[in-house]
């Protein structure tokens, strides 16, 4: 698992991608600077709206880990060389979990910092909101990247089909239909955030807090088996 895991790092480490990451995970950072730097400033709702809801968790995290996650298998089935990974003797889990990792470990340090350094600011260092965006934030990077992963190897299109995701699944319809909430990456986070500091994003509009978190372990190990699922069956070119 180590050399799957190790390989896949290199793979996902490339300098522009880097520096695409780098670019978006200091968009909200910036943003925000700007909104506290501003006499009238932004309430607690409007920051969360535009730059917590809408900008970290409905575009700037998907859009990192798409990057990343899509091309975890992608590459590897576009170069067909999977076949190199798939004739070894080891169980398909101990492939597709380490290329997951490697996926979280590269984005996370990126949002991370994003979601910690914004929040912070944001919030004039109140500790309790910060770990609430933090880890948020992050629930909903890993959730993208059980996701993403699948896609790569669902699809070679995986590209495309991510960014429509995210552009009307993620950023349209989820904002306009409440319904569709329970399916979303993005409501799980912000509901999380809301669970886990009720004081400051107190919202009964959320799923509710236990709701949250059993959806989410559901939605990760799902993508999780089918992704295994996935690689067990496919005709490996």
């Amino acid at each position: 698992m180590s050399s799957v895991y190790l390989l896949t790092l290199s793979q996902l480490s490339g300098r522009w991608r880097l520096l695409v990451m780098s670019v978006l995970a200091l968009m909200p950072i910036v943003l925000t600077e700007s909104l506290v730097l501003v006499p009238s400033g932004a309430s607690v709702d409007e920051f969360e709206l535009i730059v917590l809801n809408t900008m970290l968790a409905g575009s700037i995290t998907p859009l990192v880990v798409l990057a990343i996650a899509t091309v975890a298998f992608g590459n590897e089935v576009e170069d067909r060389t999977l076949a190199n990974l798939t004739l070894a003797p080891i169980p398909r889990w101990q492939i597709v979990v380490p290329k997951l990792l490697a996926t979280v470990s590269v984005a996370a340090p990126f949002i991370a910092i994003s979601a910690l350094a914004t929040s912070h600011v944001a919030f004039n260092a109140d500790a309790t909101a910060t770990i609430a965006v933090t880890v948020s934030t992050l629930v909903g990077l890993a959730l993208y990247s059980s996701a993403f992963v699948w896609l790569g190897l669902a699809t070679t299109q995986a590209v495309g089909v991510g960014l429509l995701y995210i552009v009307l699944w993620e950023g349209f319809f989820t904002t306009y239909i409440s319904g569709v909430r329970l399916f979303s990456i993005r409501a799980y986070s912000i509901a999380l955030m809301h669970g886990l500091d009720e004081r400051r994003f107190a919202d009964t509009e959320n799923l509710g807090f236990g709701v949250t978190v059993a959806v989410s372990v559901v939605v990760f190990f799902g993508f999780l088996l089918l992704t295994i699922r996935k690689l067990r069956n496919m005709d490996v070119p």
